[in-house]
């Protein structure tokens, strides 16, 4: 960094309009900022800044930090942040750890009746998914056990859904994802593309396997730290979008994997474990467009979308609820 230019220079706000007491005691500190908060002029982000500082400051008070653990603390956010990359998202991951993200797309994503839920969306998520036709393979041949993966897009009422956007990503058959290699040249294991005019999808894949989150930076410190292991099920990812439904973000989980009920990131959800079944006939394979052997792993499972409309119901219901039994707690 260089010199700094020129005459510092205030944000152009003034003076608080209203007289504070002298910060001499921790309640002082907190109803300070309260009052301050008072002024942002969003409701929206009014009610979570005075939200986020009453549990802030309640956690400080109850945990009776030191300014020790106070550094380490931003030692270690910091060391977050230098670790994320326009293909790694260390952030994202200590949120999945914490079960943030697994707690937001829960209260985000309710259960509708007959709608295929959700699940997290993870670190690995890039933009740079090729564009797909159906029968076509998101893995190039050597990536891992053959897999074919197919479906129906429909709304919760049984009716199809034609050209929604269906976003898939995997690991290989290593157990990594193509974000993970520093020579990744091309998206490989991912791949976007739309049901045709009677809702239905196809695609080549490769079988997933469980896999470890990564461990070399400060969320797999954080991880050792509380004695948690690292390790994902295995997991297919689906992202899809229609106009008029709810987007959803989800995961297929085939069953019997070990870490099913101790995922570290909290994203299983017991209506997403799927049973694949075992194929072993070469002219399907062929078919299919394996390009050899005669065996191959089938995923069938439809994809229920729920429409905007409902799924909004069911979300300001729920939050009416919640603030209701807050008030009630306060």
């Amino acid at each position: 960094m260089g010199e700094p230019e020129g005459k510092a220079v205030s944000n152009g706000l003034p003076p608080l309009p209203f007289q504070l007491p002298y910060p001499d005691s921790p309640d002082v500190i907190t109803s300070n900022l309260l009052k301050i908060a008072e002024l942002t002029p969003n409701d929206r982000k009014r009610f979570l800044a005075k939200n986020l500082i009453t549990h802030l400051h309640q956690f400080v008070r109850e945990t009776s930090l030191t300014t020790k653990e106070w550094e380490e603390a931003i030692q270690f956010l910091t060391a977050v942040g230098k670790t994320c990359t326009p293909l790694r998202q260390e952030f994202i991951l200590l949120s999945d750890v914490l079960g943030v993200s697994a707690l937001v797309d829960a209260l985000n994503n309710p259960p509708v009746q007959g709608g295929t839920e959700s699940s997290v969306l993870g670190p690995f998520f890039t933009e740079d998914s090729p564009d797909l036709e159906n029968g076509d393979s998101i893995a190039s041949d050597g990536k891992g056990e053959y897999m074919y993966v197919e479906g129906r897009v429909l709304s919760t009422d049984g009716t199809p859904i034609p050209n929604a956007t269906i976003e898939t990503w995997e690991t290989d058959g290593h157990g990594f994802y193509d974000t993970q290699y520093s020579n990744r040249e091309k998206p490989e294991c991912r791949g976007r593309l739309h049901s045709d005019k009677d809702g239905r999808f196809g695609y080549r894949a490769v079988v997933p396997v469980a896999y470890p989150i990564p461990g070399d930076g400060p969320v797999g410190d954080l991880l050792l730290g509380m004695g948690r292991h690292n390790m994902r099920p295995n997991h297919l990812h689906l992202m899809i979008e229609a106009p008029g439904y709810t987007k959803l973000v989800t995961a297929f989980y085939p069953e019997g994997d070990e870490w099913l009920e101790s995922d570290a990131v909290f994203g299983v959800k017991k209506s997403l474990v799927v049973k694949l079944q075992e194929v072993n006939d070469e002219a399907e394979a062929r078919k299919r467009g394996f390009p050899k052997g005669n065996s191959f792993k089938l995923l069938q499972r439809d994809i229920i979308l729920v429409p905007e409309e409902k799924s909004r119901e069911v979300f300001e219901r729920n939050a009416r609820e919640a603030a209701k039994n807050a008030l009630a707690a306060a």
